[in-house]
């Protein structure tokens, strides 16, 4: 059993990344199906497909590369935590990475980018960041 589900998807996906492989399956819940939606919608992965049935069921999600085979994902950093928990304001959500990396907010609204929580005036717990 995973303590950190989050923590456990974001380290798959840049592991799988690094290692080129095409696609990561792993367990599937529907808070990972919404953070992969988001970075799906953001440029960071292909496709996102849900597989299997009932019990079995597990998340595909597509990598993309970029020109001469550089990993689209070269970090992630996870923010807050099950043991420490954070929360921000739409006024403290900053660009990742001079803007070329992005922050995964669970605001009232649901899971959104730092570009769409901040567009829509809501603040939440930061998830992770991504570049």
């Amino acid at each position: 059993m995973v303590g950190d589900p989050i923590g456990d998807f974001i380290n798959r996906l840049t592991t799988a990344q690094m290692a080129r492989k095409e696609s990561v399956s792993l367990p599937f819940s529907n808070l990972k199906f919404a953070v992969a939606e988001v970075l799906k919608n953001e440029g960071f992965v292909a496709t996102v497909e849900k597989k299997g049935k009932k019990v079995k069921k597990l998340l595909e999600v597509t990598l993309i590369y970029q020109d001469g085979g550089k990993p689209q994902i070269t970090g992630a950093e996870r923010i807050s935590r099950p043991s420490r928990r954070l929360y921000m304001r739409a006024s403290e959500i900053r660009p990742v990475k001079n803007g070329y990396g992005m922050l995964v907010l669970s605001t009232p609204s649901g899971i959104l980018s730092g570009g769409e929580a901040k567009k829509q005036n809501v603040g939440g717990e930061p998830l992770f960041k991504i570049w």
